[in-house]
């Protein structure tokens, strides 16, 4: 069964920084599409970033030029670098795993940027 595990969620100060880390397992990382997704209190689950298995990149406009995703598939981990935090960047940030009719999802991280 595919796992997938987040970290490196926590609290941090505006403008302050996070790199977020998805490790998964039983699968093969490397032919899968990877994403970040968020969800704040209230709110509907939104596309953060996304990484295909040709590294090509999307980012929201929200994030764009504050969020960097990567990947590497010799570990077969994710990364969702993010500088730059404001308060509404606040959630629950889940990894993704989409391989044609495939999804998989992790349990979440939280993030609070707060002062």
């Amino acid at each position: 069964q595919v796992q997938l595990v987040e970290s490196g969620g926590g609290l941090v100060q505006p403008g302050g920084s996070l790199r977020l880390t998805c490790a998964a397992s039983r699968m093969t990382f490397s032919i899968y599409r990877m994403g970040w997704y968020r969800q704040a209190p209230g709110k509907q689950r939104e596309l953060v970033a996304r990484i295909n298995s040709d590294s090509s990149t999307y980012y929201a406009d929200s994030v764009k030029g504050r969020f960097a995703i990567s990947r590497d598939n010799a570990k077969n981990t994710v990364y969702l670098q993010m500088n730059s935090l404001k308060p509404e960047d606040t959630a629950v940030y889940y990894c993704n795993a989409e391989f044609v009719s495939l999804s998989y999802w992790g349990q979440g991280t939280q993030v609070t940027v707060s002062s």
